[in-house]
């Protein structure tokens, strides 16, 4: 026998974009329901993803600050004999926390939580399976929120218990001698700052030409060269096969020449992208249309081809940010009760919290020159900074504005260096007001702080700067 649901809007999906989308539509006063496979709100960035993958990276680099000191001969603690099980239980404590947290919220706006895995019957059903319980949930609206999942690569065999995905590599058991990570994207770059700093030998090996094309080259160079002593990047790399052994898993490249033929390895964190989470949900029985490469389509309302069916989130494609997610929830369920609403952001901010972090926003020099932009990249080293140089992080930081000569509006943002992800947002919303340059040198920066590089490098676009030698 069949249970039957009745509500507004069905939120297939309990990530952050899921559950914010369903927490709006509460608040606008619509019923509700989240319909989530694992029953736990959180989706991959909770759970398996961006908040455990912090809280190491938190660990990580204070491992490496305590390690940094003692080249001044300041002993802060020992590193040596860290214990992986109190570790993986004090990341474990924290997403619990937050599980709760959402849960709370949840019940509070009295929004239902059914767990079960959900298909399409028809445009305004989903059939709901949990175990041997059936339900039909009858919606006039649905919001497809169902994530992404780790893409694969068909010639390595995920059987194998040493092969990882994100999900395996934030829940180990034993920290690996030798690891190699296959690509050199945000989740390879994260992960090997993770572990490099857990006591692994790590290997990033990457089929690109070029690393971290989404920022100007030189920065990107300025990364690896803060970096080589903790990891290894190898660019125009791949994998041709595998050969599993009781020591190891050797990998087999394509060029014989290659550095890393032969090389053997505890485990292997494959991290080459995400595909969207829909071949569960049937979309094609409700002629929902997806793009060239497998995600959702929708428009600047987030709206499907289907008029009552939205989709947000990664399943919707690049960039798969929560924080993107989270965005384009409060426009469908805005949209669903009534707005003309849309998602019509003018940059989306970008961050990896490797060591030192990478953040960008907006459009790159190089980018910006291709485009016929005429533009003027101003950039500060950490090393004039006060703040910088008393926190121990000079070296490895820098700060870049990029500026629009014809109007003198800053278009995009480069910051490299400890807490970049959080003094971006300062250059995130210069983008989205459209602020002269001439308002961020006149906009008083507390100091000491890192943040003062942003007013610098304004400052120094201006002429105006007495921190550095001013060239115009």
């Amino acid at each position: 026998m069949k249970n039957h649901i009745n509500v507004n809007v069905a939120v297939i999906g309990g990530g952050p974009a899921g559950y914010s989308a369903a927490f709006r539509c509460s608040d606008l006063g619509l019923s509700t329901i989240i319909i989530e496979k694992y029953g736990v709100l959180g989706g991959t960035c909770l759970n398996v993803g961006c908040i455990p993958s912090k809280s190491l990276l938190y660990l990580a680099n204070l491992i490496r600050e305590i390690q940094e000191f003692s080249k001044y001969n300041i002993n802060i603690g020992n590193c040596d004999n860290l214990n992986i099980s109190q570790i993986m239980d004090w990341k474990n404590n924290i997403i619990t926390k937050l599980n709760n947290g959402l849960y709370n919220l949840a019940k509070y706006r009295k929004v239902k939580i059914l767990k079960g895995l959900a298909t399409f019957s028809n445009k305004n059903t989903l059939q709901v399976v949990n175990n041997d319980i059936v339900y039909d949930v009858h919606f006039e609206h649905a919001i497809i929120a169902s994530g992404s999942t780790p893409k694969k690569l068909s010639n390595i065999s995920s059987i194998d218990s040493r092969i990882w995905y994100s999900t395996q590599a934030l829940s180990c058991v034993s920290i690996p001698k030798k690891l190699l990570i296959v690509g050199a994207g945000i989740i390879g770059l994260e992960m090997a700052t993770i572990y490099s700093a857990l006591g692994s030998h790590v290997d990033i090996m990457d089929s690109s030409e070029k690393f971290f094309p989404s920022i100007d080259k030189d920065m990107s160079d300025f990364f690896i060269q803060n970096t080589k002593k903790y990891f290894s990047i190898y660019l125009n790399t791949s994998i041709d096969n595998l050969v599993y052994t009781p020591q190891g898993v050797t990998i087999k490249t394509k060029s014989s020449s290659d550095v890393l033929y032969n090389s053997l390895y505890d485990n292997i964190l494959i991290s080459v992208g995400r595909v969207a989470n829909i071949h569960d949900l049937n979309v094609s029985s409700v002629d929902i249309q997806l793009n060239s490469s497998g995600f959702i389509q929708v428009d600047n309302q987030m709206r499907t081809n289907v008029s009552n069916i939205f989709a947000i989130g990664d399943v919707i494609g690049i960039p798969m940010l929560a924080h993107k997610g989270i965005h384009e929830a409060h426009i469908a369920a805005e949209v669903i009760y009534g707005k003309k609403h849309f998602f019509e952001p003018r940059t989306i901010p970008c961050v990896a919290y490797c060591n030192p972090e990478i953040a960008w926003t907006g459009i790159m020099e190089e980018q910006a020159k291709l485009k016929g932009i005429k533009c003027r990249a101003v950039t500060v080293p950490w090393k004039f900074s006060g703040k910088a140089i008393s926190s121990n992080c000079a070296d490895s930081g820098i700060t870049r504005l990029i500026v629009d000569t014809d109007n003198n509006r800053v278009i995009g943002g480069i910051i490299i260096g400890k807490n970049a992800g959080e003094l971006l947002s300062e250059i995130n919303l210069s983008i989205e007001m459209g602020c002269d340059i001439e308002d961020l040198s006149l906009t008083i920066h507390s100091h000491p702080t890192l943040s003062e590089s942003i007013n610098i490098s304004a400052q120094l676009f201006l002429g105006t700067a007495t921190d550095m030698i001013n060239k115009i």
